[in-house]
């Protein structure tokens, strides 16, 4: 056993409390158990037995940084130590918040740092060759519709997979011009609904051969539960093969094609970062050096002097 269960048992309450109060998507938490199964499993090995809540409080950050250096020296990355320790420090504040530890360890732990990447939009013209492309690689006529609406919803609106998958018949109810999305950390955001979104949406619910509940997922699998993202990734992955595009092309760099087109039509940093839901400026500024490095990549190509 790698820990008492009174530790499993406030471990579970945790996840159970990120996925109902803090709304937490799927992918996160499924990161976040398995981080922290593997944490209480160095623990065990680390003090020499199951892992008990004295244990835990009595933690240091020399303990964290062994953690973190273990799970390195196993092939993780700088983003994976940082989701590590992310997923530590949630998990102490929550049993601070009981009364049990003090996470004052944890927040004395440093985070590896990042390597900076920019994000890897599409063009435009493939990524409208995407969208419309994405009604081919399926037999049945509803199937391809609704690969169409899902991928025309992850550029026409810059959604996450999980939050056009997670979205309801209600959703789009009456005259609806715009969706109310509830992203990461339960953040709530408007995003305006094109008129082709509108019709691939439309054209899908059409088709779909199965009954949607006005407060159900709206996107269904072949055989009627919900649509899981691996179902859309395949697919994408179809779709590279198919046009010749990079392995760069997945559904979220269609996100990302949303918010650089949207930037280098005049769009301002503000006005995008409430589209895509992020909690913080900084976050969206990644895309004006996207930006930034697709005009000097044109000039490097149109202007005579730089190519002289």
């Amino acid at each position: 056993m790698m820990a008492a269960a009174e530790v499993l048992d406030k471990r579970q309450l945790w996840l159970q409390t990120l996925a109902s109060e803090r709304r937490f998507s799927e992918n996160t938490l499924t990161a976040y158990e398995r981080d922290s199964r593997q944490f209480l499993t160095f623990l065990t090995g680390h003090f020499g037995g199951p892992v008990s809540l004295d244990d835990i409080a009595a933690l240091k950050p020399s303990d964290l940084r062994a953690f973190l250096a273990a799970r390195r020296k196993e092939g993780s990355g700088s983003r994976s130590l940082g989701r590590y320790l992310a997923g530590l420090r949630s998990f102490l504040r929550f049993l601070q918040r009981q009364g049990l530890v003090n996470a004052a360890g944890a927040e004395a732990v440093r985070a590896p740092k990042q390597p900076k990447s920019l994000p890897k939009p599409l063009s435009e013209k493939d990524a409208t060759r995407l969208v419309e492309a994405g009604e081919q690689l399926q037999d049945e006529p509803w199937l391809a519709a609704r690969d169409a609406a899902v991928l025309t919803l992850l550029y026409g609106c810059g959604l996450r997979i999980s939050e056009a998958l997670d979205l309801t018949p209600a959703a789009f109810a009456g005259e609806a011009t715009s969706l109310r999305i509830t992203g990461k950390g339960g953040k709530m955001r408007l995003v305006p609904l094109l008129p082709a979104v509108l019709v691939a949406v439309n054209d899908y619910r059409k088709l779909c051969p199965y009954h949607l509940p006005e407060n159900e997922p709206l996107f269904r699998g072949a055989r009627g539960g919900k649509l899981q993202q691996a179902i859309i990734q395949r697919q994408m992955q179809k779709l590279r093969s198919a046009l010749g595009l990079p392995d760069s092309a997945t559904p979220h760099a269609l996100r990302h094609s949303f918010a650089t087109h949207l930037l280098s039509g005049g769009g301002d940093l503000r006005s995008i970062q409430e589209l895509l839901g992020h909690a913080s400026l900084s976050t969206t500024q990644v895309y004006t050096g996207v930006d930034s490095a697709r005009l000097l990549d044109v000039y490097e190509r149109a202007h005579p002097r730089a190519r002289a």
